[in-house]
């Protein structure tokens, strides 16, 4: 069994360059398995990356970041001092060196190294739309996406989002409770548009136990009971039914995996 290793990734921009440098060290480890699904664009608020670390500290995370604020990259170090969270900021060590070396200070402004092409903004665009729409936090968004993720708890809606962002589509999603109705809107959303997340009761229960242990909560809640699990599986499988959502196991398949099979399912409907 593979070693798991989860990486929190948090810019003040669009991310793409500590995905990349990741991506790129990563391959160095093969039997290491990197959760890459924990990215944090466009943080620049300084209670949110607060939060966001703590979160991280929890998970037991490495923190990888490209913040070009002193501010941040501060509030980063001493987090870290603190509490021994590792983390490794990309920029500012070089950004130190070319300092001294020549007396020029950075600008410190975020995302001055993407081309400003159409494509750049779009990106931006979808990243930002992602956030807004996250776990439903306003219906009319399912409207105005491209796609809609579906699913129980803990089924990577939110990386799943993050990661198809990148690839400039806009993305909502809405995590499914038996107990909570389904938002007007969801219904006149074209068929097409909808994908619905499953996964294995049995693995989800593993997941949740592995979050309640890491908030240092109850393993045997209801949270991770398995007939509830069911239930509520069995809950979205009657969801995606009634609304003709295309269903992905993603039992066990990395956010990329996933990513590649809701894209390929987007190419195929044209």
């Amino acid at each position: 069994m593979k070693t798991s290793v989860p990486l929190y990734m948090i810019s003040d921009s669009v991310g793409e360059t500590s995905l990349k440098i990741v991506n790129a060290a990563a391959a160095q480890f093969p039997t290491v398995n990197f959760d890459l699904s924990y990215r944090f664009p466009f943080t620049k608020d300084e209670e949110e990356l607060k939060s966001i670390l703590g979160d991280a500290l929890k998970d037991s995370a490495v923190v990888v970041t490209t913040l070009v604020s002193e501010n941040l990259t501060k509030i980063v170090e001493d987090f870290g001092e603190r509490t021994g969270l590792q983390y490794i900021n990309l920029m500012s060590q070089f950004m130190d060196i070319v300092h001294q070396k020549t007396g020029v200070a950075p600008l410190q402004k975020a995302g001055v190294v993407h081309k400003l092409n159409q494509e750049y903004f779009d990106r931006v665009a979808a990243i930002e739309f992602a956030v807004k729409y996250d776990d439903g936090k306003d219906a009319k968004g399912f409207l105005e996406a491209d796609l809609i993720l579906l699913g129980i708890s803990r089924t990577s809606k939110t990386p799943l989002s993050m990661y198809l962002a990148n690839n400039r589509l806009k993305v909502a999603n809405l995590p499914l409770i038996p107990e909570v109705p389904l938002p007007e809107q969801i219904k006149h959303v074209p068929k097409e548009k909808i994908v619905g997340l499953m996964i294995e009761p049995e693995v989800q229960k593993k997941i949740r136990m592995s979050r309640l242990n890491s908030l240092g909560l109850a393993e045997n809640s209801r949270y991770s009971d398995i007939n509830r699990i069911k239930e509520e599986v069995d809950y979205a499988l009657s969801v995606y039914d009634e609304l003709g959502a295309f269903t992905l196991d993603v039992t066990n398949k990395s956010i990329e995996e996933s990513a590649t099979l809701i894209c390929e399912h987007l190419d195929n409907r044209l």
